[in-house]
């Protein structure tokens, strides 16, 4: 699903306008995302949740050249997901 099939899905549910939705769709991802910046967790129960992982430097190779090269540490985003998304994913599909 797309970011315009998430709205558009939205949009008919909720009965909102679309431009509303979108607004709302894109405000939440910037709040998940600067939440991250400061390293913080956001945690949206019992969907999941997003934090912020550290991966240390480590070595590896260029798969064309085997030249050994340093990949420096960084940080990355992460996403775990709850109890009830885990659940929902190997339920099977009830139609509405």
């Amino acid at each position: 699903m797309t970011k315009a099939e998430l709205i558009d899905a939205v949009s008919e549910k909720t009965k909102l306008t679309k431009r509303d939705v979108t607004e709302a769709v894109d405000e939440l991802l910037e709040c998940i995302k600067a939440a991250l910046q400061k390293g913080k967790k956001v945690q949206l129960i019992p969907f999941g949740s997003f934090e912020v992982r550290e991966r240390k430097m480590r070595e590896g190779r260029n798969p064309k050249t085997g030249e050994r090269l340093r990949i420096p540490a960084r940080k990355v985003p992460a996403f775990h997901a709850g109890k009830d998304l885990r659940d929902a994913v190997n339920r099977p599909l009830v139609k509405q």
